[in-house]
């Protein structure tokens, strides 16, 4: 396989700091390019900072062709401190960047999205993950990649004190949860990073769906 270059979208959080690092230590990548709004406390050779405004993703230069883009993008409604907020991040930004991907020639856009999304959910949540999944569909992208984990497991920077409690039930239960209810099961970022990488080297043309249930298999 021929060297790849990536960005990755939302590397500070749980699934985007796993990818981070895995991305690093494969070999198919030659470089990684990383959107923050803040510098990481990581030096390595293949490792490209950039700061973007995301406001304005449709001015990003990384100044290399991109292969493959991996958006971990994903707020809270606590954390956002209104819907409104929340759409920004989880929908606006991320199609925007999609957009991107699709003026710059990315052959592959990978999205953690959620277990549940559907565009005619009655819960604001689920709602916006399937608004988002909806349009990232009609982008012009070779190959689109939609990962929907569920309850996430790992450990967080930001305190989400009903989500350690969920990890903590979940943690004692999850020998339950096999057969059809696998995709119910707690899925430990790295893994979800690990399914995400491992879907990217295949050549899996049009927008495809990974529920968590399959992740947990790859």
């Amino acid at each position: 396989m021929e060297k790849r270059n990536a960005l990755i979208a939302g590397a500070t959080g749980l699934v985007g700091s796993a990818l981070l690092h895995q991305l690093l230590a494969n070999d198919h990548y030659e470089k990684i390019i990383v959107l923050t709004r803040k510098p990481l406390e990581i030096v390595h050779p293949k490792l490209v900072q950039q700061h973007p405004d995301f406001d304005m993703i449709e001015t990003l230069k990384p100044g290399f062709p991109v292969d493959d883009v991996f958006c971990a993008l994903g707020t809270t409604i606590k954390t956002a401190g209104s819907q409104d907020a929340f759409y920004k991040v989880d929908f606006t930004y991320v199609v925007n960047l999609g957009k991107w991907c699709e003026a710059n020639g990315v052959k592959r856009f990978l999205i953690v999205s959620a277990m549940g999304a559907d565009a005619k959910s009655g819960i604001f949540y689920n709602r916006v993950k399937g608004e988002m999944e909806e349009a990232v569909n009609q982008l012009n992208i070779s190959q689109k990649m939609i990962f929907r984990p569920s309850l996430l497991m790992g450990n967080r920077t930001e305190k989400r004190t009903g989500e350690k409690i969920a990890q903590a039930v979940m943690g004692g239960l999850g020998f339950l949860f096999v057969g059809p209810l696998l995709k119910y099961k707690g899925i430990h970022a790295d893994m979800v990073a690990k399914a995400m990488i491992k879907a990217a080297k295949q050549d899996v043309q049009g927008f495809t769906v990974y529920e968590s249930g399959e992740m947990q298999g790859m």
